[in-house]
């Protein structure tokens, strides 16, 4: 009954813009996300503790066996490829999200309200976006306690990581899809990580490309998640890792995934619940 009292035609908001309204219903829908992570703080926590992990193990497990080309050490080359898995497998927490907001039924509240209809869905990846950047701070901090260390200077640093929150942000409108998709959070979960997995894991996060089958490497060269990887890599290393056609690779990949994924997710929004 809430729900047809809040009918779109018998609520008045002052007269703006459309596109003034949809940047405050974003913001709106953002914060109440990211209220929600204040509540919980164990959801952050668990963002964190996996790519930590993976940092220490790499760092001190595997990374006496791997080798590089050059003399870079393997924790310059090992951190922006655990910025990689750490934005992607965030991306996820996007999906599950809206899943668990659509079971519940929030979703059919919004779409009763006045407000945006690509509110929901841009507040949620804003959201994701902020989180990506807290925890992103994270990782640099603990990459340089194992040893980790920029080599262009806080510019490159600044743009590495704009490049890679920028991938992070768009791989979360394609995980918006299979959560508005599925019908509860542990499905878009295991929906999800089929996706995701083969290409953080068959990609240059955490071994040199050419060291794998050659019939792998053409695919581990050019997906998305390497060319983010190595466009990173040359802004935060440069020298031998210089790539500015990386950069431009990975922007585009970044502008061309959200140009076709985000109206498709707003048009699956609009017909959920």
């Amino acid at each position: 009954m809430t729900a047809t009292t809040l009918a779109p035609a018998t609520v008045h908001r002052p007269q703006h813009s459309s596109m003034y309204w949809a940047i405050a219903d974003t913001k709106t829908i953002a914060w109440r996300n990211l209220v929600t992570l204040r509540r919980l703080p164990q959801l952050l926590v668990f963002a964190t503790v996996q790519p930590v992990i993976f940092v220490l193990m790499f760092r001190y497990v595997f990374g006496g066996a791997i080798h590089v080309n050059g003399s870079l050490p393997y924790v310059d080359y090992l951190m922006p490829g655990v910025f990689a898995q750490t934005v992607a497998f965030g991306a996820i927490q996007t999906g599950i999200g809206l899943a668990d907001d659509l079971n519940k039924g929030l979703i059919e509240r919004f779409r009763s309200l006045p407000m945006a209809r690509s509110a929901v869905l841009s507040g949620r990846t804003l959201a994701d976006l902020t989180r990506n950047v807290f925890v992103m701070c994270l990782m640099i901090f603990i990459g340089y306690l194992v040893g980790f260390r920029v080599q262009t200077g806080i510019i490159g640093l600044l743009a590495g990581m704009a490049v890679m929150l920028l991938f992070g942000f768009s791989l979360t409108w394609i995980f918006a899809i299979i959560g508005l998709s599925v019908t509860n959070a542990e499905t878009a979960q295991a929906a999800s990580f089929p996706i995701l997995a083969p290409l953080v894991f068959a990609s240059s996060a955490f071994v040199v490309v050419g060291t794998m089958p050659g019939w792998l490497q053409g695919f581990a060269k050019y997906q998305p998640v390497s060319v983010a990887i190595d466009a990173t890599r040359s802004l935060m290393l440069g020298g031998i890792y210089s790539s500015p056609g990386k950069v431009v690779a990975s922007l585009a990949y970044s502008v061309g995934i959200v140009a076709v994924f985000a109206p498709l997710a707003v048009r699956r929004y609009r017909r959920a619940a």
